[in-house]
């Protein structure tokens, strides 16, 4: 496929900081097509503004746009490196149109695969693709049309109001009633099928997914409409837009991305019912769902504010789970967290909520927990409250912290004053207060109790692990086993064969993660690991059982052929790896083993199973001229969880004379991008 033809856009925009009370951009029709190929965009713009203000010029952000017709005839339209510039005598109360061609070459925020094209817009680039304003505090009405080819699937902002042919293509007509910020426009076109639900109060739900998924469905998705319907019975304001709709886009950048109405979410969540026990999509869900109203609905004033979008989206997921998974869930992640931030302020590096420069734990993590400790000051009722009318009174707006805590005060007679400033302002984490909120939690006191233990030795208390493994929460049992490890296996034999007893996935998952050396009298209970329905424990058994018992080898890779495990195909990977040096192994099927090993390595393939894909060639040292030309091509891949350490990779393969020749050659056999980068980094 060589050209996306992909998109009409129809958007109202208020204008940027400087700009507010000059004028107010109304509405903006842009027609764009795009070349997968030379990866450009070319489309027109038509853009409706009101002029508050008698000016001489109006702007709005673009990033290396080129204007190549102009039909306004009225003033003029130009541009720099970053702007789009309307010059002429505009004067107060009237309405102008500025209509022009232009292209863009995006350098980030809209990305090209194969099979795939889709935006990503953090914070304030979508003007990479599309002319806006880079400001959170400009709100933006768009509506949308979009040309994709036929075999194509459109997911944008907004309900689908109409879906036409089009000279070979297909128009995708979407409508936006309310505003949102530029950041949150967005668009994913690929090849894919959904399944529809209906939320409790009438909300359409649209479940992309692709094709060969369709067996996935159902676990990825899983509680999606419980979730829904939870929050929005919990936040106490209804779902503030006409729809919502969730797809899985290959080599994305983050975890999820809460465009408004149409979360974006790594396809790595993408897992059948066994991967759901290890890695599900749940948190994630919930997590970009409660955004659509604490971050798209209701969107920062500042940077110093951000911790009103992901703190907010991060409690009120956690809550989602305390309703899937039950209260002793929800105690334990804000025990987990709690310890991060913890052993961060301890170091020295803790940090304010309203520190504009402050980390993603600090964020996320502490402003949930800051919300935990409010709620439980001023109570249910009140917190609510608080709740339901800040989103009320600051519907489609921007907030500041303290339009939130205002709400706060203005219900409930409790003094905050002392909360805002340990919590809010201080950048140490107030563990003691914590500490004694998570002690309400019966499950947690228990959890203590056998945490407690950690420095007793074995014989003093045994019978304390023993009671722990019995009927085994999840995590106590997996506490209770991880104190195992290293003692002498006579001493917890018993102990061992308790926790194997127990079924427990989780319990049994920590035996195998923990127990370095099998011994032979748990040998039977340990390949019964290679049937968990969990793919984590089913990799670290394969492999430690390969290791330590090599006269087995073959029965092992026998019955664990043919699994793929996770989307990175982890166990197929492990398998390959281990059939590949397996003596005697199916030698006739070793060069095709090895074929498809390397296949991997391609970019036909996401960059999970990718990255996977060249460890395994790594430390078998498989690499051939084909292998290094993937390894170049992945290091300008656009996630940097993936270009990095393949840079590293290719960095110690350098140090290598053998591979430094075979580089060194190869910027005639990759893309112009990765022959830059092999130009800037090799050494004549």
């Amino acid at each position: 496929m060589n050209k996306f033809l992909f998109a009409l856009f129809f958007s109202s925009v208020t204008a940027f900081a400087q700009q507010t009370n000059v004028v107010d951009f109304l509405k903006i029709e842009a027609s764009i097509g795009g070349d997968i190929v030379e990866k450009k965009i070319e489309g027109r713009l038509l853009a409706t503004f009101e002029v508050l203000k008698d000016t001489d010029s109006i702007y709005m952000d673009a990033v290396n746009i080129q204007i190549n017709d102009i039909q306004t005839k009225n003033f003029k339209i130009s541009s720099d490196v970053k702007k789009l510039w309307f010059i002429g005598n505009f004067e107060k109360a009237k309405t102008y149109v500025a209509d022009f061609y232009y292209e863009m070459f995006p350098k980030q925020t809209l990305y090209f695969f194969e099979d795939q094209i889709w935006t990503q817009g953090q914070g304030k680039y979508t003007s990479h693709w599309l002319p806006s304003i880079d400001d959170v505090n400009d709100k933006i009405e768009f509506d949308l049309l979009i040309f994709a080819p036929l075999n194509n699937v459109v997911i944008a902002n907004g309900k689908l109001i109409d879906l036409q042919n089009i000279h070979e293509v297909n128009a995708w007509h979407f409508d936006m009633k309310e505003p949102m910020s530029s950041y949150l426009v967005a668009f994913a076109i690929g090849d894919f099928n959904k399944k529809e639900l209906v939320s409790n109060s009438g909300i359409p739900l649209e479940l992309y997914y692709k094709p060969s998924d369709s067996l996935k469905v159902e676990p990825t998705y899983r509680y999606s409409k419980q979730i829904f319907d939870f929050l929005e019975t919990e936040i106490g304001v209804p779902y503030p837009w006409q729809n919502y709709k969730q797809v899985p886009v290959r080599d994305f950048l983050y975890a999820g991305m809460e465009n408004t109405t149409a979360t974006f979410f790594s396809e790595a969540f993408v897992v059948d019912s066994i991967g759901f026990n290890d890695r599900n999509y749940v948190n994630v869900n919930a997590h970009e769902l409660a955004h659509q109203w604490f971050g798209d609905m209701v969107t920062e004033t500042a940077n110093e504010d951000h911790w009103l979008q992901e703190g907010f989206a991060t409690y009120y997921a956690l809550l989602a789970e305390k309703d899937i998974f039950g209260e002793d869930y929800y105690y334990w992640q804000l025990y987990q967290t709690a310890e991060q931030l913890k052993a961060m302020s301890d170091e020295g590096k803790g940090e304010s909520l309203l520190n504009p420069k402050a980390s993603s734990l600090t964020f996320y993590q502490k402003g949930a927990w800051a919300l935990h400790i409010l709620r439980e000051r001023i109570g249910d009722e009140a917190f609510k409250t608080a709740i339901k009318n800040y989103l009320e009174k600051y519907k489609f707006k921007n907030v500041s912290t303290e339009d939130f805590l205002n709400e706060v005060k203005a219900v409930s007679e409790t003094d905050i004053s002392d909360f805002e400033k340990n919590w809010l302002q201080q950048s140490a984490f107030q563990s003691e207060e914590a500490y004694q909120s998570l002690l309400k939690s019966l499950f947690i006191k228990k959890y203590f109790e056998v945490s407690s233990l950690r420095a007793t030795p074995i014989e003093n208390k045994k019978n304390q692990l023993n009671t722990a493994l019995t009927f085994p929460n999840d995590f106590i049992g997996q506490e209770a086993v991880y104190q195992l490890a290293g003692e002498a296996i006579p001493e917890t034999l018993s102990l061992y064969k308790k926790a194997f007893e127990s079924n427990n996935l989780y319990v049994r998952q920590a035996v195998a993660l923990s127990l370095q050396t099998i011994p032979n009298e748990l040998k039977s209970e340990y390949e019964s690991l290679l049937k968990d329905d969990s793919y984590v424990t089913m990799e670290t058994a394969l492999y430690q059982l390969w290791m330590q018992f090599p006269e087995m080898r073959t029965v092992y890779l026998n019955q664990t052929k043919g699994i793929e495990g996770f989307q990175n195909k982890n166990i197929r990977q492990l398998w390959l790896a281990l059939a590949l040096v397996t003596e005697g192994y199916e030698t006739s099927e070793k060069e095709n083993y090895l074929k498809e090993l390397k296949n991997y390595t391609s970019t036909d393939y996401s960059f999970e199973i990718r990255e996977k894909a060249f460890e395994y060639i790594n430390e078998l040292q498989l690499w051939d001229f084909e292998m290094l030309k993937n390894l170049v091509e992945a290091c300008v891949h656009p996630t940097w969880r993936f270009s990095k350490p393949s840079k590293e990779m290719l960095n110690d393969l350098l140090q290598n004379e053998k591979y430094y020749e075979q580089i060194k050659v190869l910027g005639r056999q990759v893309s112009e991008k990765a022959a830059n980068y092999l130009n800037s980094i090799i050494k004549e």
